[in-house]
């Protein structure tokens, strides 16, 4: 396999171990203490494997950002799906590891869940106006920072990093924050029910939003 698409694999499996482990063996987003943990955990995941693998794949770890790059140009099609699948792969082994963590009983959490989004009935409307802005917001930030004439250079990883804890902290009381269709994927094939039923809101949204910012991004 191609050494960038083992990259995003790899970046997307510690997002989604380290992010999505936080929210399930810190009992969820019951509290702003919980809430700061999981923004904290999710957006310090990027900023690491930003640093780790970003010279490497340049560490999209994402579908929406992957679609935000190769409509602005940067990449090839048969790279941008690369990419995406092998994002999708990680997540489920991210997803593997938080399970047999839960099932084998050995470790004492107070959560059950694999730390799947989802939205309470009635909220389709808001979940989805809040993960195609916040996706907007947070792939805009990443194209920007990225730009190779007017980007934040080797801060780029940082201020992604720190974007999407603001996003975290202001969206999971919403949905559990995706912003990322394989984050999404990954634990909602062992979460099942809702989360399976609710999934193509959190591949829907997020992939209009980094479209959205594909174009913004080109504002000069």
């Amino acid at each position: 396999m191609n050494n960038k698409y083992l990259a995003e694999a790899l970046g997307t499996m510690v997002l989604v171990l380290l992010g999505c482990g936080a929210a399930v063996f810190n009992g969820g987003p019951t509290d702003v203490a919980a809430v700061l943990t999981i923004a904290f955990a999710f957006g310090l995941s990027v900023v690491a494997m930003a640093y780790a693998i970003g010279p490497i794949s340049g560490c999209h770890i994402n579908p929406a950002i992957t679609l935000g790059v190769w409509l602005s140009g940067r990449m090839k099609s048969g790279e941008a799906i690369g990419y995406m699948v092998s994002q999708v792969i990680g997540a489920i082994v991210g997803s593997v590891i938080i399970y047999l963590i839960v099932s084998s009983g050995e470790v004492t959490t107070v959560a059950t869940t694999t730390g799947a989004n989802g939205f309470s009935e009635g909220n389709l409307i808001p979940a989805l106006i809040a993960e195609i802005v916040f996706t907007f917001i947070f792939v805009f930030v990443v194209l920007r920072t990225t730009d190779s004439e007017q980007g934040a250079g080797q801060f780029a990883g940082l201020i992604i990093g720190l974007t999407l804890v603001l996003i975290h902290i202001v969206c999971i009381p919403i949905t559990g924050t995706s912003v990322n269709p394989a984050r999404s994927i990954g634990p909602a094939l062992f979460e099942g029910g809702s989360a399976l039923s609710q999934l193509w809101v959190f591949i829907v949204a997020p992939l209009v939003g980094g479209a959205l910012a594909a174009l913004a991004s080109k504002i000069k």
